[in-house]
């Protein structure tokens, strides 16, 4: 089994940064698939940005590529999210997800969940 816990989240201003952190531990991540999700109020929960167990691969949403940038360190056990030029369409609440060995965007086929991380932009 293993545990996430995600950090970072806050207000910031539109054409603000943030990086969120998602800190893992019990069983070794670093075989592991890794991504992030994010869901808002009264929609439904859609993918971000995933990274695959080396950090030589990962995958973005069209709505965040070029500004949103996923990255792991492995021996710390952490996954990251460098968001910047937020947007207040980016307010959401964000889930750091892991798949074992899955490596794409269906969150149907992520095993482990983390309790999200609030992110506010204002206009």
């Amino acid at each position: 089994q293993v545990q996430l816990v995600e950090s970072g989240g806050g207000l910031v201003q539109a054409g603000g940064s943030l990086r969120l952190s998602c800190a893992a531990s019990g069983r070794t991540i670093s075989r592991h698939t890794m991504g992030w999700f994010r869901q808002a109020p009264g929609k439904e929960r859609e993918f971000v940005a995933v990274i695959n167990w080396s950090g030589g691969s990962a995958e973005y949403a069209d709505s965040v590529k070029g500004r949103f940038t996923i990255s792991r360190d492995n021996a710390k056990r952490t996954v990251y999210l460098q968001m910047n030029d937020l947007k207040p369409e980016d307010t959401s609440i964000y889930y750091c997800a892991g798949a074992g060995a899955y490596y794409g965007y269906d969150a149907d086929y992520y095993e482990s969940w983390g309790q999200g991380t609030q992110v506010t932009v204002s206009s």
